[in-house]
Order: structure tokens, then C-alpha cells, then sequence
């Protein structure tokens, strides 16, 4: 089976980081793989093990090979798990049969101790040479297991072809990213050859050999092969042409094409950087990029990693689109997978899943479906995109070629957690992009850097996508990348060139280039505006009196649910849409839905009649393609407000933006959020406490610096974008004072609170993160020691790579007052005309298993407040309440161990002390409960 993923499944990539090291090349690289994978179980053979299973071991007892019972071992049987145990083993048959020195034994054979999950630590290898007679019984029984044992090893490195290169390996210093793909492909080696599906215990045909065995195991399995991408040789403007939906005669924008070029001109493929404005297409740039990188690196597939579940979802179909249009030979068929939690509620990906069989051995005369296609002259041209069904669940899945999923899924790779050299082998086979690089913190970012380091050193080409990244954070990204030393990289952090192309490859110098704008550019004008609701309300009324898209953007849910009902009692309920964070999983996705055929391109979006105002949180800001023509916004970092801007006249609306109501011609950006002095010199901004609590003081007080000249300015001094957001982000990132005299004492108390709240959220992630690239030839012992076991997507597991407390996440139902329990009763039917809504939910039995995936379709992560010891504690236990023993089990999969939140008929509940309300249009409120 090693053999067959080696040949048909291991990105070129992969095979050549492995080959690279070994005198032989390929043919060593391969014999290496197949040999560890054959002799991965030795450490069976030894009493700790076979003790287990008295009959056999009687059977084993009456050949010579002494061993005590399992009780009279007792526990110190634990001292030799097999795999540790065939660890010591092959060492010391390579030292003995084979004059290895003991100093390079390990950096083989910690593949055999580490195929469960976790390399051993030192201190378990001391401990199990201390008690030999775990490994083989003392006294005369000793010569017959070593002899066995001895004999087990012999016949596997004759039988895999090895025998003839142990001794020039004995000279090979493996470096530490090969022992973790060697140890993943063994891994993977063992799952599929331990399938009984694939492997029946007593097979039909009980004549057949090993090896139409094989070939029947893989038939069944039908795993795709890796993306073998051929390199474009189109001009950049022929290549986007035909992989992306351009309209007729469209141009490319200048950044995307010095992307291409970019890309083209790098000695071997690395990190590049692309800053540029929102709205440029740095999507479809990264993917014309990715497609170059992987023919050039032999990479066999992209993980695309984004901020949210959300934005993933966004990206799902364009990723899909854009597989559809790339060249491809007949009868290719890529694996494809969603990466978060909830992938299995999406409706594209849940398509691409119902046409994927389950894996089950075939006889080996019978024909599969795709080769009867083939014979019969009916295969299609396009490729066949697969959701396969062997990479499926939280340690699979990140193996297909073809993932979007969230940042979460990359930072994994550097958590020190179990079974971690197959998320390290599913990425060092791709090109990886990430996009929105500037929207993760301190915490998060010290995770990536350190995946940045690994996957430098297995060479994966990496793009990362920000409109707004500082230059302090892009030398990071390069330095954690390549390895250089600050000296290296000074260039890189010192140009205000806007928009940027940064590039290095591993232990290569940095090139930077600044290609020219597009013509697209939008001057905004920036005023204040008190924080006071009547006195927006008065502002909206004024400057939407001829009709008008506005998009009123906050910093925190209560504030736009405050604001959301100020603005209905004087605009009425039709003219008001509320988007934010905490909605049911299904209502925000008709939330995304709604937002894009309303305030789209104008090509596709139908623009409400009359005038129309959007209150939002955040969810506002990032990879919705939505237009409005005037922004309210509260005071935030500039980098976030620069995205807020980026949904500002985002497209051209007639001549001069004519097709806008007259007043709204001119793009306008109110900045509210914020008590502002009069004049600057006469104090300091007073942002609102939820803004403080969300962004912190300082980055608030920089933002306000950097945007005064352009306050104060007035109609004088618009904000240019693309112009101005290099200028913007770099002064309210960098070190240089930009604030007024008066607010230096502020300014400087805030910093203070800031910095350390940096370092403790660096120190607070260094806990579980990941070492970095050991030297070649060190062993990877105790590289996961001190980990958090399973890194698991979920709430807890999303709390190991992001800095926030351990969020509450519920499914939401509806008790009606007979008691019964039903779906929410407005959710609208689904692609196939299924009625969702209202579906009765039986309590004794589980729910079948349409209205089980509509129940779960319906999850909502509870806010901040319920997230607190004491209060998560009692929530918990009030949720648990409501327990129904038949929705466990793996007879009702979508409700099993799920919290189920029960509203009222008139959608209210209590919770640990407070009274929350849902509407399908606003989405959760929660209030202090004073009964409470």
C-alpha cells in the first residue's frame, strides 16, 4: 500500500523532498517508504504485546517464545506501546546487523516509534531500555525472541529490497520535515491496509495472492490521483481570460498581471506577498499564481484559507468554478473538501458528497464505473471534482487535493497535537493561500509564523492576499517564511510603494515590485459624526431624502441591534436589513445571500427602490462583494476601516457614478463610534467602551491620528484610495509619533496596555505551539510533547489557535406549547423544494434525517457573555436539561451530542441569567434577565 500511494498518490513535491537526501534518489526514497511501512509492526513481536490474547499466546509459548501473562506484567507493560517498542527494536538491529552508530538510528526509525501519532520522548525510550524483558523474556527465551526478531527484520529488508542500501543511508542526515512525511505516509499506509472493507479478515477466494489482493483493495478505495498541473503558457491577460468569467474586451488589472509575471520569473517557487486595493481580483490573481507555483514545484493540489466559515463557504464554488476551467486531460478526477465544522450543512459541498460512493474492496474482474465510461467512449472532458469518501472526518480530510477552509486548518499544523504529520503532509503537497492576512492577531499570528517556518522548509509555495497589511507584519510573514535576518529584509519593511508584489524563495533575498494602480480609484471623504442615534438618524433622513443604498457599520451586536431599532421608528421595518455574527447558521447564510442580490454588482444585484440602510457588525467588512453609496462606520483600526471604505461606490454606477441619487455621487464615509473633541488640540477621543473592548485603546488613538489631517482637511483632503492606504496603515502601525502633543500622555498609558496585552497573547500561544525546524539528522523525539492531544474543529479546538475564551455553540429549536419540538418555523424550503420549516422533531426516537440536517443547519455560537467560567458552567448545565437519549448515537449523527436551545413560541428562553430573543431579522438579543 506505501508503495501504491508513493507511485499514484504523493505529489511529485513530496517524492522529490524525500529523494533529494538520499544517494539513490527516487528508487531510494520509495525503497526507504515501502521498507519503514513493512516493518512498521515489529514492535508485535515482543511479550508486552503478545501477552494480550492467551490463546495465541499459548500458541507462541509452545514455539520457544516465553512471556508472562498481561496481570503479572502488570503496568509496566504500558512502558512499551509497539510502537516504541519496534522503535528500539530496529535500532538495535541496525547497530548490530548493520554497524549503524547509534547517533543516527533514530532519524529512521522514530517513523516506527511515531505511526500512532506521537513520536516518543526521550524519557519513554530510556524507560523501556530499562526494562528489556518487556522486549524479549530474560533467561533462555531471550535467544528465541531476539532470533525471531532478528529474522522478522532480515526478511522484510530482503523482501522490500533494502538489504543493499542500509549501509550507504547509514551516512544520511534526514532532515526533520522528511522523518514527518515518511511517518504520515506509514500512517496512512496502516489505516487503508487495516481496512476490513478493503481487507476482509476472511476474504472470498481464500487462492488469491497478496498482490490481487492489493489490486482489488485499491480499486475499491479509487483514490484520486494529485493535480499534475502543466504550466500556462498564455500571456497573463490570455490565461485570466480563460480561467475566470471576464467580461468582453475586459482588461486584467496591472497587479494581477505582475503577479503572473512575477511568478514566472522566480528561480523556484516561494512566498509572494500581494497587497493591493479591495475589489482588484487579488482572488483570481493567487489562482493564476497557484497554477504556475504547482507546476514548477510538483505540488498536487491548494488549501485556500480564510478568516471565517463564511468567507469559506464564499469561496467553495469559486474554487470549484475555477478546477472546472483548468486544463485537463480526460478522465482526471480531483479530490475536493470544505474545511470547517459545518462543511457538511453547505449545500455545494453536500452535492459533491451524495456523488461519492462509499469505499468497499470490488472484485477484481468487475470494472468501475469511470473505466466503463472509459471504454464505452463516454468520458467527459471536463474533470470530475469528488467529495471522496475516505477523506472525510478532522484527520483525512485536509488530504484532498483541493480544500478552502478556515485559517484555522493551517494554524493546526503548528499545534502541537496528535497525529500531526498528516496535516503536515497535507499541506507539503499543495500551494497554499492565505487570504485577508492582516485581519489575524498577535495570538494567531505567532501560530502562523511558525507554520510559515515549516512550510518553508518543505518548500511550499505560499500567496498571501491582504488589501491592508503593515510593513512591520509583511517582514514578519517573510522572515518567518524564508529565514532571514532583519538586515535581510530591511527593504521590505521600509517601502510605502502601494500596490506591493513582495516575493523570496527559502533562504533566498527578497524581491519587491510595485506595480502601477489600475485606473479604478474613489476619493472618500471622512467627517465626523456625534454618537448619538437621533442625530444619525437626522443625518440618514438628510442625505437619503432622494433615495440611497447606506451601510452603517459597528463594532459590537448590542450596537447594531440599538441602532437597528432607533433607525426602524423612523424609517420603518422595510427599509432596514441588520447582518451580524449571531444568527443560526442558515439565516446568516440567506443574510450573505440577500446582501449580494441586493447591494451586488450591478450586473446581478436587484437594488432596492427608494432608499435602504444595512446595519452591521464586522461581518460587513471582508469578501462580500457588496456596493453602497454612503458608509457610517465607528471608529476601528484604519486597516478595518479601509475595508469598510472598500464597500463604498465598490462599483462604477453610470458615468461618474450617475446612476446614484444626486446627493450620493460623492463617496462619504461618517465616522461616528467616537466622542470627539472639537478641535484636537483641546483633548483626546473618547472611543465607545465596546469599541475599546474589542480593538483596544491605542490602535483606536493611532487610527484617529492618522485620519485627522483628512478630518480636519475637510471636502480639501478626501481620502484616495488606492492612494492613501499604504501611507494610512503604515502611520498607524509604525513607531514613528503621529498624534497630536496633547495626546502624547494618553497615547502612551494605552501602549503600555497594549503591548502587554501582545505579549500575553504571544506567551499564551507559545504554550502548545509547535518547536521549530530542527537541524537534519535530529530525530523527531518529543516533537509533540506537552500538546493538547486531539486538535479537534471544534469550539475548544478553535480555541487552541485563536485567542478568545472557549465559545458555547447550540442548535436552535422550537418548543411549541404542547411540548413538542419542531424546526424554526420560517426557514425556507431547500434546492429540492423540501419543506424546512416547522418540521416536528420526535423526542423519542431520532429524528429522521432531512429534519435532523435542518435542526443542525440551524447552530448559533452563543456571544461573549456566555463564555465566562461561571456563567458557561451554568448555561451548560441548563442546556443539559434538556437531554433526549434517542438523538444520541450514531443513529442520529447530526443532533448527537449537541446542545439543543429551545425557544417559546414567541422565540424567547432564559440562560444563565439572561433573557435572549431571536427573530429571523435581527438575529439573537441578549438581555440581563432581572428576574434573575
Amino acid at each position: 500500500m506505501a508503495g501504491l500511494l508513493w507511485d499514484q498518490w504523493l505529489p511529485t513535491g513530496v517524492r522529490k523532498l524525500v529523494a533529494e537526501v538520499l544517494p539513490g534518489g527516487e528508487a531510494d526514497a520509495r525503497a526507504l517508504a515501502v521498507w519503514l511501512a513493512g516493518v512498521h509492526d515489529i514492535g508485535k513481536a515482543t511479550p508486552a504485546f503478545a501477552c494480550q490474547v492467551d490463546q495465541l499466546a499459548d500458541a507462541m509459548r509452545d514455539h520457544g517464545l516465553d512471556m508472562c501473562s498481561a496481570e503479572a506484567m502488570g503496568p509496566d507493560r504500558r512502558l512499551a506501546p509497539h510502537g516504541l517498542a519496534g522503535q528500539v527494536l530496529l535500532e538495535e538491529w541496525l547497530e548490530e546487523r548493520h554497524g549503524w552508530p547509534p547517533g543516527r538510528t533514530g532519524q529512521f526509525t522514530v517513523v516506527v516509534g511515531g505511526h500512532h501519532g506521537v513520536p516518543p520522548e526521550n524519557g519513554q525510550i530510556k524507560a523501556l531500555y530499562e526494562h528489556e524483558e518487556l522486549l524479549r523474556t530474560p533467561g533462555a527465551g531471550s535467544r528465541v525472541w531476539r532470533q525471531a526478531q532478528t529474522e522478522l527484520l532480515d526478511a522484510c529488508a530482503h523482501r522490500y529490497g533494502v538489504e543493499g542500501r542500509l549501509g550507504a543511508w547509514r551516512t544520511v542526515k534526514l532532515p526533520q520535515p522528511v522523518q514527518v512525511l515518511l511517518t504520515a505516509l506509514v500512517i496512512v499506509s496502516d489505516w487503508i491496509a487495516s481496512n476490513p472493507d478493503l481487507f476482509p479478515y476472511f476474504p472470498d477466494g481464500a487462492s488469491r495472492s497478496d498482490e490481487e489482493r492489493l489490486a482489488a483493495a485499491w480499486q475499491g478505495l479509487d483514490l484520486p490521483k494529485p493535480w499534475c498541473a502543466d504550466e500556462p503558457t498564455e500571456t497573463a491577460q490570455e490565461l485570466f481570460t480563460s480561467r475566470f468569467k471576464l467580461p468582453a474586451g475586459a482588461a486584467i488589472r496591472p497587479v494581477q498581471e505582475a503577479a503572473v509575471e512575477l511568478a514566472r520569473e522566480m528561480d523556484t517557487p516561494g512566498l509572494l506577498i500581494v497587497e493591493a486595493p479591495m475589489g482588484e481580483g487579488k482572488t483570481e490573481a493567487a489562482l493564476a499564481v497557484a497554477e504556475i507555483f504547482a507546476a514548477r514545484s510538483g505540488a498536487g493540489g491548494l488549501f485556500f484559507a480564510l478568516p471565517t466559515m463564511a468567507t469559506s463557504n464564499a469561496m467553495f464554488p469559486r474554487l470549484l468554478d475555477w478546477l472546472k476551467r483548468l486544463p485537463t486531460a480526460d478522465g482526471s478526477r480531483y479530490s475536493v473538501h470544505l474545511a470547517h465544522s459545518k462543511a457538511a450543512l453547505n449545500e455545494h459541498f453536500v452535492g459533491l458528497m451524495a456523488r461519492s460512493g462509499r469505499v468497499a474492496a470490488v472484485d477484481l474482474d468487475a470494472s468501475s464505473e469511470r473505466q466503463r465510461r472509459q471504454r464505452d467512449g463516454r468520458q467527459q472532458a471536463d474533470a470530475e471534482l469528488v467529495a471522496h469518501t475516505w477523506l472525510r472526518g478532522r484527520k483525512k480530510a485536509m488530504l484532498a487535493s483541493f480544500v478552502a477552509g478556515t485559517i484555522d486548518q493551517l494554524l493546526f499544523a503548528g499545534l502541537k497535537s496528535r497525529h500531526l504529520a498528516l496535516r503536515h503532509l497535507a499541506v507539503a503537497g499543495k500551494v497554499v493561500v492565505i487570504d485577508e492576512a492582516h485581519a489575524y492577531d498577535t495570538y494567531m499570528s505567532t501560530y502562523l509564523d511558525r507554520v510559515l517556518a515549516w512550510l518553508g522548509a518543505y518548500r511550499v509555495p505560499v500567496v498571501v492576499l491582504s488589501a491592508t497589511l503593515p510593513a512591520a507584519r509583511r517582514r514578519e510573514l517573510v522572515e518567518a517564511y524564508a529565514g532571514r535576518t532583519a538586515g535581510d529584509t530591511a527593504e521590505i519593511a521600509e517601502t510605502d510603494a502601494y500596490p506591493l508584489l513582495t516575493a523570496v524563495t527559502p533562504g533566498g533575498a527578497p524581491v519587491v515590485r510595485a506595480p502601477e494602480a489600475s485606473a479604478r480609484a474613489t476619493d472618500v471623504r471622512i467627517e465626523r459624526l456625534a454618537d448619538d442615534l437621533d442625530a444619525l438618524a437626522d443625518r440618514l433622513e438628510s442625505e437619503l431624502g432622494g433615495g440611497g443604498c447606506a451601510l452603517v457599520v459597528r463594532n459590537t451586536v448590542a450596537r447594531v441591534l440599538e441602532t437597528a431599532r432607533a433607525l426602524r421608528n423612523r424609517f420603518g421595518d422595510d427599509r432596514i436589513t441588520v447582518a451580524h455574527s449571531c444568527f443560526v447558521d442558515v439565516d446568516r447564510a440567506a443574510k450573505d445571500k440577500e446582501l449580494l442580490e441586493r447591494f451586488g454588482p450591478p450586473e446581478k444585484a436587484n437594488r432596492p427602490v427608494g432608499r435602504h440602510i444595512v446595519v452591521a457588525s464586522q461581518v460587513a467588512e471582508q469578501s462580500l462583494d457588496v456596493d453602497f453609496d454612503l458608509l457610517v462606520s465607528d471608529l476601528c483600526p484604519v486597516d478595518l476601516l479601509l475595508q469598510r471604505m472598500g464597500r463604498l461606490h465598490r462599483h462604477r454606477r453610470g458615468e461618474n457614478q450617475s446612476a446614484r441619487p444626486e446627493r450620493l455621487r460623492t463617496a462619504r464615509c461618517l465616522l461616528t463610534g467616537v466622542d470627539w473633541p472639537d478641535r484636537a488640540e483641546e483633548g483626546v477621543p473618547e472611543p465607545v467602551r465596546g469599541s475599546v473592548a474589542v480593538y483596544g485603546l491605542y490602535p483606536l488613538l493611532r487610527s484617529a491620528a492618522v485620519l485627522l489631517p483628512h478630518l480636519d482637511g475637510g471636502p480639501e483632503r478626501p481620502v484616495r484610495l488606492p492612494t492613501d492606504i499604504s501611507t494610512l496603515v503604515q502611520g498607524a502601525y509604525g513607531q514613528e509619533p503621529v498624534v497630536p502633543e496633547q495626546w502624547a500622555d494618553a497615547l502612551k498609558e494605552a501602549r503600555e496596555r497594549f503591548d502587554e496585552h501582545r505579549e500575553g497573547q504571544a506567551e499564551r500561544a507559545s504554550v502548545f505551539r509547535l518547536g521549530d525546524v530542527g537541524r537534519p539528522g535530529r530525530p523527531l523525539f518529543g516533537w509533540v510533547t506537552a500538546g493538547v492531544g486531539d486538535a479537534d474543529d471544534s469550539r475548544a479546538g478553535r480555541a487552541q489557535v485563536r485567542d478568545g475564551r472557549e465559545s458555547l455553540e447550540v442548535v436552535v429549536v422550537q418548543r411549541r406549547a404542547d411540548g413538542s419540538l419542531v424546526t424554526l418555523p420560517w426557514l425556507e424550503a431547500d434546492h429540492k423544494g423540501r419543506t424546512r420549516g416547522a418540521i416536528e422533531l420526535p423526542q423519542d426516537q431520532p429524528p429522521p434525517p432531512f429534519a435532523g440536517r435542518t435542526a443542525a443547519s440551524c447552530g448559533l455560537r452563543l456571544p461573549l457573555q456566555f463564555s465566562y467560567a461561571e456563567t458557561l458552567d451554568r448555561a451548560i448545565e441548563e442546556l443539559e436539561q434538556l437531554y433526549l437519549p434517542a438523538w444520541q448515537g450514531k443513529d442520529s449523527p447530526w443532533l448527537s451530542d449537541q446542545l439543543i436551545l429551545a425557544l417559546d413560541e414567541n422565540c424567547q428562553t432564559r440562560l444563565a441569567g439572561y433573557l435572549l430573543r431571536y427573530s429571523r431579522f435581527d438575529g439573537l438579543e441578549v438581555i440581563r434577565d432581572r428576574c434573575d
